[in-house]
């Protein structure tokens, strides 16, 4: 298994490609088309703040300027934290139930609420449908279990923003800590509908009537252009560093940290921590760690040592396979079953795949997306 002499990332990604010292087409991404535009310095956060004063005065007269989602995590916590206390918006704060919250994120998630004074607008996902299509996903052979939490995730914010005529949405993506993107091999695009109808059609019972929907194309050019809605990510403007981010919410708001990036549903420390990494072999630890090791935030042999920590022992193993197949609705035996059965890949469906690539490779050289997403 050849690994990248810079980061960790290595040959479970199918598409990576080494020059002749052995450095890895991710890093050298980097170093060409992000580390030019954006370095972890703070000295672009003037222009955020002016962002944030047009936000101000363009919505002075609504009862919030913005919207953010918040799951949980440190970077959406520490976002609600920078935009109220630093920047002086008033986002409304909108969160997803998918059905897999955990006892520690809920409680993460009121601490930042209540410590910043801030409104918490919650959807909760019909459980009947969340379920029939999470299950589809697992009965499809197919890595990207997290999918249908992700897709209703980014649907039911966009859908609620447009519905009530907020023009401006902030997210916690940046850089620093996600200037590497995983494969798609491991994680296929979340906005494909056509792919996650497909999986449905074949393996789901329940009718999808109520879950929230919206394809790549109405996100991205209907809400865009049509309803004039901007994202915006702040933590791209400021010397935004993992480790502070969590010290100042602990400081300040007794915030809990986990132990991996995304563990705050419980559904996706199962899915990341055993399911993807035990049946398909893919750690996406490599790519959220390698982000850390450009960004200078952790050094390779740091990183290297941690690889070497299984996510999950043997009791927690136990535990979320009794869990997970109980919320589903299946015995332990028939989650084994399908732990056990033949591996697919989002190819093997259809999908808007050469659509979605098509307008990728066009933002790419618009130098709209500078991340690799292959």
């Amino acid at each position: 298994m050849k690994v990248c002499i810079n980061c960790v990332m290595d040959e479970t990604d199918p598409k990576i490609k080494f020059d002749f010292k052995g450095l890895c087409n991710h890093c050298s991404n980097y170093h060409k088309n992000i580390e030019p535009i954006w370095k972890n310095d703070g000295k672009k956060e003037n222009q955020i703040k002016d962002l944030a004063n047009k936000i101000k005065n363009e919505n002075k007269h609504e009862n919030f300027d913005c919207i953010l989602g918040i799951s949980g995590g440190v970077d959406s916590s520490y976002l609600a934290y920078y935009a109220k206390e630093i920047l002086g918006l008033n986002p409304l704060i909108y969160h997803v139930d998918a059905g897999w919250n955990s006892e520690l994120a809920v409680s993460n998630i009121d601490k930042i609420i209540s410590g910043l004074d801030l409104e918490l607008y919650t959807e909760v996902i019909n459980w009947k449908e969340m379920q029939d299509l999470q299950l589809s996903y697992f009965k499809s052979g197919v890595p990207c279990l997290d999918t249908p939490q992700d897709h209703v995730f980014f649907a039911s914010m966009y859908n609620f923003a447009k519905k009530n005529k907020i023009k401006y949405i902030l997210n916690g993506g940046n850089y620093s800590t996600e200037c590497i993107r995983e494969p798609l091999e491991w994680h296929y695009h979340a906005s494909d509908l056509k792919q996650l109808r497909s999986i449905h059609e074949i393996f789901g019972t329940v009718e999808l009537n109520t879950i929230p929907m919206s394809d790549i194309f109405k996100y991205k050019i209907y809400y865009k252009y049509f309803k004039k809605m901007k994202v915006i990510q702040p933590l791209n403007y400021i010397n935004y560093e993992k480790k502070k981010a969590i010290k100042l919410l602990q400081d300040k708001f007794n915030w809990t940290k986990y132990k991996y990036k995304h563990y705050e549903s419980r559904f996706t420390r199962f899915y990341e921590g055993y399911w993807l990494l035990e049946k398909f072999g893919y750690d996406k630890r490599k790519a959220h760690l390698s982000s850390l090791i450009l960004t200078n935030q952790m050094t390779r042999d740091e990183a290297i040592d941690e690889l070497k920590i299984k996510p999950y022992t043997e009791e927690e193993k136990i535990d979320d396979f009794n869990y997970i197949s109980k919320k589903l609705g299946i015995s332990v035996d028939d989650l084994h079953e399908l732990f056990n059965s033949k591996n697919k890949s989002f190819r093997d469906f259809k999908s808007n795949y050469h659509i979605i690539q098509f307008f990728v490779m066009v933002s790419r050289i618009l130098k709209i997306e500078r991340r690799l997403i292959h």
